[in-house]
């Protein structure tokens, strides 16, 4: 387990970068945090590591559910915020891990978990402070 202390956004961004750039396709990142932690922040520096284009916008798809984004490795951005557990099976999320890279916000919605997933924490601990624990398998 890894925890990384970020002071900004920015910071943020770079951490997943960093991050990002040791991801191999069939990886599944669930990410946990409250409200405002930087979950899409960290989307958005996992799909500049992914090779995913500067003018590509990285939204939370909290509405779209799922957003696609293409680069080196195809990155598949879900949000779970507005679903029940239930719902989630008929995403096809296991067949979206077989094609690139998962990113799951509000992870602990999902009612089953993968072989290969990586989960990342954001814990809000000052109005731009953030600490990232990296647990993988």
């Amino acid at each position: 387990m890894e925890k990384i202390k970020s002071q900004s956004p920015e910071e943020t961004q770079k951490i997943a970068e960093n991050f990002g750039k040791t991801l191999e396709p069939g990886t599944v990142i669930l990410l946990f945090g409250d409200l405002g932690a930087g979950k899409t922040t960290f989307v958005k520096g996992l799909a500049r590591a992914l090779g995913v284009p500067q003018d590509y916008y990285v939204q939370s798809p909290t509405f779209a559910i799922i957003n696609e984004y293409p680069g080196r490795v195809p990155v598949f951005h879900v949000d779970l915020y507005r679903l029940e557990p239930e719902d989630v099976f008929d995403l096809g999320l296991e067949e979206l891990a077989d094609q690139g890279i998962l990113v799951i916000e509000w992870s602990e919605k999902l009612p089953f978990s993968f072989d290969k997933e990586i989960k990342v924490h954001l814990k809000i601990l000052g109005p731009e402070e953030r600490e990232i624990t990296i647990e993988k398998n």
